[in-house]
């Protein structure tokens, strides 16, 4: 039997956990995510999003880059017709992605030497996203680190997701570390309050796709670049 690679589980309840969430946080993917809403918004005669004004969106799903498209068209997205608009384009906008999922994609600068920073520190590693689970792992694939983390869990991995601490909690279990022990890296609200619902420390990047000013958010350590991860993180759950 093939030992799947995806799971590091049973090997050391005390083993700390680095949480990652991925867009915004390991790669800047706001430029294949807002075409790929603009190609699902264009035929049906809505507004395009703009990649500098509307960047806080690509980090928040699909539906609400369709749903930010409809307010700038004067529209309410919680109508009734809206919803149901909203639910018939989000399929071409999953398509739209996958066809061009990392040609503007890059990882930030320093994100594999943080890796390999913290897999020789003893840290486990994993993503924790609200990107469906399949095109994370195509995503990652393309970027060529998929085989880095321990396990990858997409939006609909689980019957919950972020901002469900079970969400961050089980990325914990998976890669074999200690819920308790980990930390989540992130770039938004909805990372922050996971981890506060899991009792965790949290880390966001100042390069993400935040709409609040981060010491709006107060999360316990802002980072600027990912040399700075892993000295963070030692400070945040000592060995």
């Amino acid at each position: 039997m093939v030992k799947k690679p995806s799971t590091q589980a049973d090997r050391g309840a005390d083993m700390r956990g680095a949480i990652f969430d991925l867009d915004g946080t390991l790669a800047d993917t706001a430029g294949d995510l807002l075409a790929a809403a603009n190609a699902a918004l264009a035929p049906a005669g809505l507004p395009l999003l703009d990649p500098g004004a509307d960047k806080p969106y690509a980090g928040r799903g699909g539906r609400q880059m369709i749903r930010r498209s409809l307010v700038l068209a004067g529209r309410d997205p919680d109508g009734a017709d809206e919803r149901a608009l909203t639910d018939a384009l989000y399929p071409d906008l999953l398509a739209a992605y996958e066809t061009r999922i990392a040609e503007e994609t890059r990882l930030f600068d320093g994100v594999e030497a943080c890796l390999d920073a913290l897999v020789a520190a003893g840290w486990r590693v994993g993503i924790c996203t609200n990107k469906p689970e399949r095109l994370a792992l195509i995503l990652l694939d393309r970027l060529g680190v998929l085989g880095r983390f321990g396990a990858v869990l997409g939006a609909d991995t689980l019957p919950v997701r972020k901002p469900d601490p079970e969400h961050f909690r089980e990325t914990a279990r998976r890669i074999g570390a200690d819920p308790a022990r980990s930390v989540m890296l992130g770039d938004t609200r909805t990372d922050l309050d996971t981890a506060r619902a899991a009792g965790a420390p949290v880390v966001l990047t100042a390069f993400g796709f935040a709409a609040e000013p981060l010491d709006e958010l107060a999360p316990d350590h802002v980072i600027g670049h990912y040399r700075e991860a892993p000295e963070v993180l030692e400070l945040l759950m000592p060995a």
